[in-house]
Order: C-alpha cells, then structure tokens, then sequence
C-alpha cells in the first residue's frame, strides 16, 4: 500500500514562488513515475508536470519555463519548485504515483493560491 503526503501549500503573491513536496510510503517510489495535478474550481484535473522512474520530464505548456519537477529516490520524495506564479496558477495540487503497471495513488491535495 502506497501513501502519499503533499506539503507546502500556500498563499503567494503573484509573480512569487512555492515548492511543492510529496513524501510516498511504501517500496515502489524509485520504479514508478510521478506526477503533479492541479484542479481549479469548477475545472478538470489537468496534468502539470510528470517526471519518469528514469528521471524524464514533460510539463504542461502552461507552465513550462516556469515549474520544475525533480525527485528524490533516497527520500522517497517529489518536488515541484513552482516561480513565476500567476493567478491561474490557483488550484488544488494532488500528488500522483503511477506505478509499472499503471496503478494509480493520489495524494489528499494541497491548496495554492496565488494573488494579484
């Protein structure tokens, strides 16, 4: 069973920057892939930033330029370092564990809020 904590959640002024952490339990952190979602009220959840077992990332085109994915394998952890925020940036973020045979874990998500 895998668990998923977020952390670092909060309330930025525009153009300021957060970093968002997600700790997993469990033994399969290093061989899945991981992913940050955001959904904003009455939106979708959407793809922010994934990155790879191997270390490859993507981003949204969103916020590419912006936001950058990275991960731990010795602590099991996830980061996503968010600059340049915007207003539309405002979301709850939910923490993502794919596992190798497409399972999926979230996180409870973590409010951010960015404002003008």
């Amino acid at each position: 069973q895998v668990q998923l904590v977020e952390s670092g959640g909060g309330l930025v002024q525009s153009g300021g920057s957060l970093r968002l952490s997600c700790a997993a339990s469990g033994r399969i952190f290093s061989i899945s892939d991981m992913g940050w979602y955001r959904q904003a009220p009455g939106k979708q959840r959407e793809l922010v930033a994934r990155i790879t077992s191997g270390g490859n990332t993507n981003y949204a085109d969103s916020v590419k330029g912006r936001f950058t994915i990275s991960r731990d394998n010795t602590k099991n952890t996830v980061y996503l370092q968010m600059n340049s925020l915007k207003p539309e940036d405002t979301a709850v973020y939910y923490c993502n564990l794919r596992t190798p045979t497409y399972y999926n874990y979230w996180g409870q998500g973590t409010q951010v809020t960015v404002s003008s």
